[in-house]
Order: C-alpha cells, then sequence, then structure tokens
C-alpha cells in the first residue's frame, strides 16, 4: 500500500515539474532569440541598445518562479557570448540587471499570486533594475570597459556628450541616461506580460 502511495505521490509531482522543465526551455529559446534582435536607440550611446528579451525571464519567473527567471537569464547570456563583442562584460551586466529584475518581480509575485502581484511585482522589479544600474555599471561594469575592453573612459563619456554635451562624468551619464533607460525597458516587458497574463495564469494554475 505504501509503494502505491508513492507511485501516486511521485506521479502527481511529476507533471509539473515535467511543464515547467518544458516552459522554462521554451523561455530560454525565446530569450536568447530576442537579445540577438537588439534596436540601437538615437537617444543613447552606441553600446547600449534595446532588446525585449528580459521579457521570456519576468514570464518565467511568474510561471516556474523567480530562480527560473535568472536561470533563463543566465542561460540566455552563455548562449549570446558566442556572436558576442563585449569580452562578456555586456552579458555580465545584462544577467546581473536582469537577475535583479525577474527575481524580485517573481518574489513579489510567489506572496501576491494574481494579477495585481504580476503589476506590483513588475514595477517594482522594473524600478530596482534601474536603480542597482547605477552602482553595477559605475563600479563594475564600466570599470570592466576600461581594463578588458580597452575602452578608454572619456572616449565614453564623449559619446553621452554627443547627446548631451553638458555630460561631466559617468556617474551622471549614468543616472541621466542608463537608470531611466533600464526602467523603461523593464516596463515595456511588465505591459507585455500583464496583456498576457490570462493565458498564463491558465499554466500557472497547471503547475501548482
Amino acid at each position: 500500500m505504501n509503494a502505491q502511495n508513492q507511485k501516486k505521490q511521485k506521479k502527481a509531482f511529476s507533471k509539473p515539474q515535467s511543464i515547467s522543465i518544458t516552459t522554462t526551455a521554451l523561455l530560454c529559446a525565446i530569450a536568447v532569440l530576442l537579445q540577438y534582435a537588439e534596436v540601437p536607440l538615437p537617444f543613447m550611446t552606441a553600446f547600449i541598445k534595446l532588446d525585449f528579451s528580459d521579457l521570456p525571464e519576468l514570464i518565467g519567473a511568474f510561471v516556474c518562479g523567480p530562480l527560473a527567471g535568472v536561470l533563463i537569464a543566465l542561460i540566455k547570456n552563455i548562449f549570446h557570448l558566442i556572436a558576442s563583442g563585449s569580452g562578456a562584460v555586456g552579458e555580465l551586466s545584462n544577467f546581473l540587471l536582469g537577475a535583479v529584475f525577474v527575481f524580485s518581480a517573481g518574489m513579489i509575485y510567489k506572496k501576491m499570486p494574481n494579477f495585481k502581484g504580476v503589476i506590483i511585482g513588475g514595477i517594482a522589479g522594473a524600478v530596482l533594475m534601474g536603480i542597482a544600474s547605477l552602482p553595477l555599471n559605475n563600479f563594475i561594469i564600466y570599470p570592466l570597459y576600461y581594463s578588458v575592453i580597452g575602452f578608454p573612459k572619456e572616449a565614453i563619456l564623449d559619446m553621452y556628450r554627443v547627446i548631451r554635451p553638458s555630460t561631466g562624468s559617468i556617474p551622471e551619464a549614468l543616472l541621466v541616461f542608463n537608470v531611466p533607460f533600464t526602467i523603461v525597458k523593464g516596463l515595456i516587458s511588465v505591459a507585455v506580460t500583464a496583456a498576457v497574463y490570462k493565458p498564463l495564469e491558465k499554466l500557472i494554475s497547471r503547475m501548482k
């Protein structure tokens, strides 16, 4: 009798786990494709481009849990290294910021698993990602650009000055350009996720 109960329990757990693994793998593939579809923006420097690869990570964090969202961000950036010219610095930045975004959003949604949780968690995650972008870029990512890529600090600052001549320092440039850009980028993913939440809700319920 115990053996039969264990067998039933194993079957009960295997289906949600299988759905979770399949969903995570599918979202990883979509994220990889979206990261390669980068769009340059006229109001940002040439090395900062818009992509929508945070979207599958965010959906993964809501559907499969916060750690799944972080895993998608990691795998996506590992695959992006194949054709990257940033010496892994760009991928590190994308992973760290994406992890902050989807983990915080996913944790809030875990406590509030409904449409309201998607909105509150998503907005909070986007804002936290924007805030985190300032110290992460200033103390980790940009210094790596200077040392690993050999991109002079003044050259990067000059790129910002083309857009805003009065820019006086890298921290100022990050605050004026990168922080708002990062928040808006996150909010776009939140808006799309909110728009498709109804069908996602069915998938989430199947995994419980």
